[in-house]
């Protein structure tokens, strides 16, 4: 059946998310982001929190309501995780978790690299099927800030974030979202994505074709000889490739 439709993953799929390792410091005898700095001293500006004090209360919202909520598939908003933390320190500050949210989104965004290329790639794509994103993120407000500053909006019909749904992929729901907010069957899309559980693992079982991109992933024939769930349909290095993947 001919592909009518093109679902894209957004992170380390059409843009690239690079914590680079340089760019760390040592805090309280730990090797930590500079945006993690960033964020407790936003903290510190409204509250006498120590670092350890603040990294244990994360580590622990983290332990006890993300990590449940993620093993189901259930997304934790960005702005409810702080919520949880400032709870959890004891602090009475409505606007905290806000200013948290704010400080940490932006170090997320300062680690995102674009791929020029990639428009060009989307604006030939899209003269033959509908496009789409369909992605796992805990702040809607700034994946669209990614998609409109890396130049990619213009070419989509369609974006899911689960911050939106409330539901991560591989959940079924979410990839179901974005089928019909496109208007295809499952067997009329091809889903992109570098993550074999979360992209592969989620789309295929629903008849949807998958193409796992490997450009961010380190050791691609051990992951795929360790992953035990559906194989890709292809596989690519680049976006580039899917040119000519679509037209044969």
């Amino acid at each position: 059946m001919p592909i009518r439709a093109m679902v894209f993953d957004l992170f380390d799929t059409l843009v690239d998310l690079n914590f680079d390792a340089s760019d760390t410091t040592e805090v309280a005898g730990r090797q930590v982001h500079s945006f993690v700095v960033r964020l407790h001293e936003a903290l510190r500006e409204r509250a006498e929190v120590d670092f350890q004090t603040f990294m244990e209360a994360v580590a622990e919202v983290d332990r006890s309501e993300g990590r449940p909520r993620y093993k189901e598939g259930r997304e934790f908003p960005t702005l409810e995780r702080f919520e949880r933390v400032v709870r959890l320190l004891g602090l009475e500050d409505p606007e905290l978790p806000e200013i948290l949210t704010r400080v940490h989104m932006s170090g997320i965004f300062e680690c995102v690299i674009v791929l020029p290329h990639h428009r060009e790639v989307l604006d030939r794509l899209g003269r033959g099927a509908k496009l789409g994103i369909c992605s796992n993120f805990s702040h809607t407000g700034t994946a669209l800030r990614v998609i409109e500053e890396a130049g990619l909006r213009s070419y989509l019909d369609a974006v899911v974030i689960s911050d939106d749904l409330g539901l991560r992929k591989p959940r079924p729901e979410i990839f179901l979202a974005t089928l019909d907010a496109l208007g295809v069957a499952a067997e009329e899309a091809l889903h992109v994505g570098d993550d074999l559980r979360d992209d592969v693992g989620g789309a295929a079982p629903l008849g949807i074709r998958t193409v796992w991109i490997t450009r961010r992933v380190r050791d691609p024939e051990a992951k795929l000889r360790d992953w035990d769930g559906p194989s890709p349909d292809w596989t690519v290095a680049d976006l580039a490739e899917l040119e000519e993947l679509v037209g044969g």
